[in-house]
């Protein structure tokens, strides 16, 4: 009650000479009444506002990541930035333990120790640890790639040039998101429902790999296939389904998670940072639910591509754009409601230690890291393969966490993950609703299938790959361990 005579004071609507509880007594009831009502109203919000600790509170962000002109991305400089952006965005989730952040990022990879880097900085923003904290990329090529273990390796030789790994951007664009992390943490609000829906995606995606009657590879149907022949294949084993992952405040969504899996390039080598497809229709769906903060995880799409769909014809990027924007559209709109509490809010997560590929010839690439001066491509690839090898070296192991939410199973994986890992976690449980983001630690690169290795192709190449065959058992463990029933 001392706080009201200070309010009617500041609105000059009674003399205050007599201040206390007398120039409270002089207040018409009615009025009274009012302010009574107003300050009850007051505690309320900030109340409901405040981290309850008994209910799921979430907050967004997203941070504008796009490299300004002259930065070394994946493949080119940027030679000029166009209306579409990168960007970094995800969730923040309390009220289970200590905070979980899922961030995916608009780059083509993020490796080895940059992505040590990237988790353990967003999770100091937000007092977690690193192994509750999983960032991804969407793998889109005119953007950058990162990897601070190859950008040492390059800096121990004096190479005059870092190309793709001068890390100076990236490391920026991990201080701006951890920021932006730590600014959005004020700002949760309450999460009382978690939705769930699926559909299916037409003519986007299809299978890179073309078989022959003798079981290897006989052509790759890249992302961008000129060849009407090969465009005409059969789409092969896909995944067409995208999730959709919708939080909500009563009956506004506040976030809209996606997944989809498929190699995100309709053309690229442009200079020109761009989202590419998925991008456009991230942008597109957060147009038409605007309360939400849309972000996109690419699924196992490490055999997947738009190829059958798409012969490099720059109107293409719009078109497989729209075709994705309706699946996410028919997903969310389909999407099962279901009241979400502390208790229904998990994180778990398995250690696995990757093996190496066979075919690796240390010889031969500390030589062309040596020739940085002369051979800058052939340098900054073998800084990237020699990366993978220090990792395990220092017998590294990646984290494979999974959220759960009720009944629904987010699985996030590391590297260019074939299709079929993300097809066999969602057969392990038809009881739950499993999604799959793929491009965690890029080190590994392309993730292949047991078969895929003796079938040949680029994917599974020395230069593609930086796993074994034997890297298929490790993972389906893995997710057994992950997706296992629990113990009543």
């Amino acid at each position: 009650m001392l706080l009201l005579p200070r309010i009617i004071c500041h609105q000059n609507l009674y003399s205050c000479a007599d201040a206390g509880l007398n120039s409270v007594q002089r207040i018409p009831a009615g009025l009274l009444l009012l302010f009574l009502t107003i300050s009850v109203w007051a505690v309320s919000f900030a109340v409901g506002h405040a981290q309850d600790p008994a209910a799921v509170m979430l907050a967004t962000f997203d941070v504008d990541v796009t490299p300004p002109l002259g930065i070394h991305m994946a493949y080119d400089p940027v030679k000029r930035v166009d209306e579409l952006t990168l960007r970094s965005r995800g969730i923040i989730l309390t009220g289970s333990g200590s905070p979980i952040v899922l961030c995916a990022v608009d780059f083509l990879g993020i490796a080895n120790e940059a992505h040590d880097e990237w988790r353990e900085a967003i999770a100091a923003a937000v007092g977690t640890t690193s192994d509750r904290v999983a960032v991804h990329t969407l793998h889109q090529h005119d953007a950058p790639h990162v990897d601070y273990t190859a950008e040492q390796l390059l800096r121990d030789v004096n190479a005059p040039q870092l190309g793709p790994f001068d890390g100076a951007f990236a490391r920026q664009a991990m201080h701006n998101t951890a920021t932006a992390v730590k600014e959005e943490m004020q700002k949760l609000q309450p999460v009382t429902h978690v939705g769930f829906g699926s559909a299916e995606v037409i003519d986007v995606a299809s299978n890179r790999r073309i078989l022959g009657a003798d079981g290897k590879v006989r052509v790759t149907r890249f992302t961008a296939t000129r060849d009407a022949a090969v465009r005409a294949e059969p789409v092969g084993t896909i995944d067409p389904i995208v999730n959709i992952v919708s939080f909500w405040n009563a009956d506004v969504p506040i976030a809209v998670l996606s997944y989809y899996a498929v190699h995100p390039q309709s053309y690229y080598r442009m200079g020109i940072p761009s989202p590419d497809f998925p991008g456009i229709a991230r942008f597109i769906r957060q147009q038409a639910v605007p309360s939400a903060v849309h972000v996109h995880f690419n699924g196992a799409g490490g055999n997947l591509g738009a190829g059958k769909y798409n012969d490099g014809s720059y109107e293409n990027r719009v078109v497989l754009a729209t075709r994705l924007a309706d699946g996410m559209k028919r997903a969310f709109d389909a999407a099962e409601k279901t009241e979400l509490t502390p208790a229904k809010v998990a994180w778990t997560a398995v250690k696995v230690s990757l093996p190496m590929t066979e075919r690796f010839d240390e010889t031969r690439f500390r030589a062309d890291l040596h020739a940085s001066a002369t051979n800058r491509p052939a340098s900054t690839q073998a800084a990237q393969k020699l990366a993978w090898l220090m990792r395990q070296q220092s017998h590294h192991q990646i984290d494979i966490p999974m959220l759960s939410l009720g009944d629904i199973r987010l699985v996030h994986m590391p590297g260019e993950l074939f299709v079929e890992y993300q097809l066999a976690a969602k057969a392990m449980r038809p009881d739950l609703k499993v999604a799959m983001a793929g491009y965690g630690d890029y080190g590994p690169c392309y993730i292949g299938t047991a078969i895929a290795y003796e079938q040949g192709g680029y994917e599974t190449s020395e230069g593609a790959t930086n796993v074994s065959a034997a890297v298929e058992p490790v993972l389906h463990d893995a997710l057994s361990q992950l997706l296992q029933p629990v113990a009543k």
